[in-house]
């Protein structure tokens, strides 16, 4: 899914009526790590920028890359990763910039474990091939 996608999901978990409710979700403290998380990824999107250094270095860019986040809306450390990814891939048009979730198909995940665990989020940038350039 898309940056836009994404967010409106995050959004529909925490406007879902409770009887909608689906695992982990329907458990009050997932769903409130979730409130907290998109308030603080809301509040990052709109208060800060990316350093003038990192701006440079998206813009030496030249080809096309497909920057992949796998994440869960509940991660708390995604909640302050997130909007600086958002915010880097935003300054160069050859950025496409998607969002996977870690519980859910098509479980890349699976593919890019960190020590052995399913560790989120996780940034995966693939060149126009979709070979692999880095890995966070």
């Amino acid at each position: 899914m898309n940056e836009q996608d994404y967010l409106e999901y995050v959004n529909s978990i925490i406007t879902m009526p409770e009887e909608d409710r689906f695992p982990p979700y329907n458990n009050a403290d997932y769903l409130e790590y979730t409130k907290l998380n998109a308030s603080r990824k809301s509040r990052w999107l709109k208060t800060q920028s990316i350093s003038e250094g990192l701006k440079q270095v998206v813009s030496y860019i030249k080809s096309p890359q497909n920057w992949i986040v796998i994440t869960e809306p509940w991660c708390a450390d995604a909640a302050h990763n997130i909007p600086f990814i958002i915010l880097a891939a935003r300054e160069n048009p050859l950025i496409s910039l998607s969002f996977e979730l870690r519980d859910s198909p098509p479980n890349r995940i699976e593919q890019y474990l960190t020590g052995g665990t399913k560790s989120i989020p996780k940034l995966i940038i693939k060149d126009e091939k979709g070979n692999d350039l880095a890995i966070w």
